[in-house]
């Protein structure tokens, strides 16, 4: 179980970095120091950048679930 639930926690750590970096930038920050800031949004969201914030959202609630998961776990193993 132990083992199920660290390649869970690492494949979504991996996925939802992935799609952080996926998301285009918003203005401000780094993002607009290489050039990103200089695009204008035409439509705000589009059907692609919804659908990547609920994959973004989807895994950070298993990441954190594999880790309370993993953490009651440890303290009720002892």
């Amino acid at each position: 179980m132990v083992i199920a639930l660290q390649i869970v926690l690492v494949l979504s750590c991996l996925l939802m970095t992935m799609f952080v970096l996926l998301h285009k930038g918003k203005g401000g920050g780094l993002s607009s120091l290489f050039g990103g800031g200089v695009q204008s949004n035409l439509s705000g969201s589009t059907v692609v950048e919804k659908n990547l914030n609920r994959m973004t959202v989807l895994m950070a609630i298993i990441w954190v679930a594999c880790i309370i998961g993993l953490n009651l776990i440890q303290v009720y193993a002892t």
